[in-house]
């Protein structure tokens, strides 16, 4: 039988065929091949499985080939990756500037993997009704960042319901990953656009102004007006893994077409004489929030790689 994974609980998994719903563990032998991923089985995945005696449950044995996928870093340093969700056209990032603040930092490093997966990434800037005093001049600056790279950015508000058709039509027919830090109001915002689904949904702790999980599993929904959205838990962090400098730098779009013009040709866009890319930072060419993120990114898959080095 073959289907698609709908939800993801850790080891068990719900299988969907049209209306019905079936829940399956993982064959041990398909765990074994897939030891590099936290997640041998994500949500969006095509799916083959074998029913059991019981004719209700079932195990699955095979995944279809992806057409692409949405992966971190994974916590577990035993393993490499967590792969979030697979077979999609597209992935929003909800973010915030403020209760809570989304670091420009995760943001790049999500649009990294995401382009690195081949997957078109919208940024969606939540609670625009909050930006207030002078916040939306900063909203607009960090808009026009990402605009001028290329990425499709909207700033939506379920409290005034700015944005929300214009995000209708842009989940309308498609699957859709939506990520984002825990607190920045993915659930409220689904709920508002598509309220029968009845999201849970939490408050902003007062004390650290941090987003509280509700959303414990990757879970698909259908949506009233057509498409699919996979809601995802809060993450804090976003690593990236299984990538040379080369592979990041090619990932930043804005970055990309000054590569050719290094003097050197292994340039690392670090501290090398003759950078085209560094000259773009200095000329105002290339965003520095840009270039500090690609910097950090490379420093940390440095240190990882002297970990795995010395694991070894």
């Amino acid at each position: 039988m073959e289907g698609l994974v709908i939800k993801s609980t850790g080891s068990n998994y719900i299988v969907g065929i049209g209306e019905k719903r079936i829940d399956c563990k993982v064959r041990g032998k398909l765990r074994l091949d897939m030891l590099r991923t936290t997640n041998p089985v994500a949500v969006g995945d095509i799916v083959e499985f074998e029913f059991q005696e019981d004719d209700k449950t079932g195990v699955i044995t095979n995944i279809k080939d992806r057409k692409n996928c949405i992966v971190r870093k994974s916590v577990n340093l035993s393993k490499e990756n967590h792969i979030i969700a697979a077979n999609v056209d597209q992935c929003l990032l909800i973010l915030t500037l403020i209760m809570p603040e989304t670091p420009l930092e995760f943001v790049d490093r999500f649009l990294v993997s995401a382009q690195a997966y081949k997957v078109p990434a919208i940024l969606v800037f939540n609670k625009a009704d909050i930006y207030t005093d002078g916040l939306e001049d900063v909203l607009n600056e960090t808009m026009t960042i990402y605009q001028n790279i290329g990425y499709k950015t909207l700033a939506v508000s379920s409290v005034t319901g700015e944005g929300i058709e214009e995000l209708k039509e842009i989940l309308k027919d498609k699957t859709t990953l939506l990520s984002g830090n825990s607190g920045t109001g993915k659930s409220t915002l689904v709920n508002t656009v598509n309220p029968g689904l009845n999201l849970k949904t939490a408050e902003i702790s007062q004390y650290s102004f941090a987003g509280k999980h509700t959303t414990t599993f990757a879970e698909m929904f259908d949506l009233n007006f057509g498409g699919k959205i996979i809601d995802t838990p809060g993450i804090k962090g976003f690593g990236l893994s299984g990538m040379t400098e080369e592979d990041i730098a090619h990932n930043f779009p804005e970055m990309f077409k000054y590569l050719s013009r290094c003097k050197f040709y292994n340039c690392t866009h670090t501290h090398e004489p003759g950078c085209a890319v560094k000259e773009a930072v200095d000329q105002g060419l290339i965003s520095p929030s840009r270039y500090h993120s690609y910097l950090s990114i490379i420093s940390d898959n440095n240190s990882n790689s002297k970990y795995r080095q010395k694991s070894r």
